[in-house]
């Protein structure tokens, strides 16, 4: 079977079309689109793919309700379009949620306001998600909040991507099928210019522990919030494209009377946040504060987390969160673009591409900005600024695949499954629930042996099967990488270094690992995990204030 490493030859002297600099959403779905339009395409990436910015997000896919308040009605539409069009093709991923807006009398936003902004995002979407009113959630929210406060509750519709590293594993794969070289663990040392045009990159290759110097005729520096090193890395004298925000989440446990629908809310300062239902937790976020540190080693304040739970707290006093309770907190960095705007908030989620051309590097551009909901059409926009004839997308009708008519092929194709892969229903069920119509290759990997039918670890019901099809088809080089995000089992909330133990025992038996690389691979996981899903030490004060 070819793994990773096996099918790792050596790029060294080969030129490519298309550079694409950084792995998370954005460059991946760059890439994808490059390699579909016919390019040569190279996508290389420090760590792994979707290890960035991409897995420490809300994991929302939303159409930005927020940003009418700053007229950014363009962005509204494009986001608004991007979340019909993610709905439609990849409905195992990208699932119709509820939101619930909770506000109190002190909200500086009136009834009034809420109610014109709501009805303007609802004629922007048109009809492409709709939400019946679900009054049992709005109940059980009305019992959280505090007797003595009026608030508002409003409801609509948007969409969550509970998982979006597998949806960059999709895309990954899909931009292999069409060509592309695909190189995670891979350093960008430099970026050649010469004659005022970027010419070649060379990087270290930390699996095979080569370096390869590879030409491009076009260079995309999509790498986040390392964008400004990539620029340094090309000796590129200007000031700073990004400006770093870091924003924090904590993980908390699902309460008894938890509401099922999302609840977008203010803080204590007036800035959204949302308690929103994921991975059978609740995820509540997020912060917004300058942050000019290494993105990679990133990590959420004290002052952060108080800050969020203070805030749930005192809008819904009822709900059992406490400090203690917290089971793990993540922050990562947003890559927004560098402005004179005095708050983070007020910054544009908009994206942008600069053309180096004017600082003596033809060819070479970065991607500014950006967000889960409109990486492809990043993509396509980047794709025709290079030149590649890329069509617009055909429209997609305005009724999705309604949540019944899923559930229902969803549970059709597990009982089919589980009978051929001799697999417990409810394996089958979660391997379709995150493969979607890839899940036949995952079946035909347990069909083979009994190893592969194996649960990854004894909490999940995700098979060994997955894991392997991670390292055989997916790009995972190492078992974090299968794990955390092409796998994500290790983000559920029982998980321990017991589960990794036996996770590496099982998915190294399928792969026929010697025993020092299950240890090193268990190790591996452990420590990243841990430096991702920090335990905080937070005080455990008066959260009530």
């Amino acid at each position: 079977m070819k793994t990773a490493e096996s099918s790792r030859p050596s790029l060294d002297g080969k030129h490519f079309d298309v550079i694409v600099i950084g792995g998370g959403i954005n460059g991946v779905a760059i890439a994808r689109e490059c390699a579909r339009g016919g390019r040569s395409t190279l996508i290389v990436e420090q760590s792994d793919f979707a290890a960035g910015t991409t897995s420490r997000a809300t994991r929302i896919i939303h159409g930005g309700l927020r940003y009418l308040e700053h007229g950014e009605i363009g962005l509204v539409r494009e986001s608004l379009r991007e979340r019909q069009r993610l709905l439609h093709e990849r409905p195992h991923l990208v699932r119709p949620i509820q939101f619930l807006l909770a506000l109190d009398s002190e909200s500086s936003r009136s009834a009034l306001e809420i109610r014109i902004g709501l009805w303007l995002y609802r004629r922007l979407a048109g009809s492409r998600v709709t939400s019946s009113r679900n009054d049992d959630a709005i109940a059980a929210l009305e019992r959280l909040l505090d007797s003595d406060s009026k608030c508002a509750i409003f409801d609509y519709a948007d969409a969550q991507c509970e998982f979006p590293e597998r949806l960059v594993a999709e895309w990954l794969v899909e931009a292999a099928q069409a060509g592309a070289a695909v190189r995670n663990h891979a350093e960008v040392l430099d970026v050649e210019v010469r004659d005022g045009q970027a010419r070649a990159v060379r990087f270290h290759d930390r699996r095979t522990n080569d370096q390869a110097r590879v030409e491009g005729t076009w260079i995309i520096n999509a790498a986040g919030p390392w964008a400004d090193r990539v620029c340094q890395a090309a000796n590129l004298q200007f000031p700073n494209l990004i400006a770093g925000v870091r924003g924090s989440h904590i993980v908390l446990p699902k309460f008894p009377d938890a509401p099922e629908a999302a609840i977008y809310t203010e803080a204590v300062d007036g800035r959204p946040i949302f308690l929103i239902p994921w991975n059978g937790q609740l995820l509540l976020g997020t912060t917004e504060v300058a942050d000019t540190s290494d993105p990679g080693a990133v990590e959420p304040t004290t002052a952060e987390i108080e800050y969020l739970l203070k805030s749930v707290r005192r809008k819904f006093p009822r709900a059992p969160m406490t400090a203690d309770q917290v089971q793990y907190a993540y922050a990562g960095v947003r890559p927004l673009p560098a402005t004179s705007a005095q708050a983070p908030s007020s910054v544009t989620r908009r994206h942008f591409l600069h053309d180096h051309s004017d600082e003596g590097a033809r060819n070479f551009i970065s991607v500014i900005g950006g967000k889960l909901t409109t990486a492809a059409s990043l993509a396509r926009e980047c794709a025709r600024k290079i030149g590649i004839a890329v069509p617009e997308p055909s429209r997609i009708a305005s009724e999705t695949i309604s949540t019944a008519q899923l559930e229902s092929c969803l549970q059709q194709w597990a009982a089919r499954a589980a009978t051929e892969a001799g697999i417990p229903m409810i394996s089958a069920r979660a391997v379709a629930n995150w493969h979607g119509r890839h899940a036949t290759g995952v079946i035909r990997l347990a069909r083979s042996a009994s190893a592969m039918r194996e649960k990854i670890c004894p909490h999940t019901d995700h098979i060994v099967a997955e894991a392997v099809n991670a390292f055989s088809r997916e790009h995972a080089g190492r078992l974090a990488d299968a794990l955390l995000r092409r796998v994500p089992v290790a983000l559920g909330a029982c998980w321990s270094d017991e589960c990794g133990m036996a996770a590496a025992e099982r998915v190294g038996r399928a792969l026929g690992w010697p025993d020092k690389r299950v240890g090193t691979e268990s190790e591996g996981l452990s420590m990243e995990r841990a430096m991702f899903l920090r335990k905080p030490a937070v005080q455990k004060a008066d959260l009530r204030s």
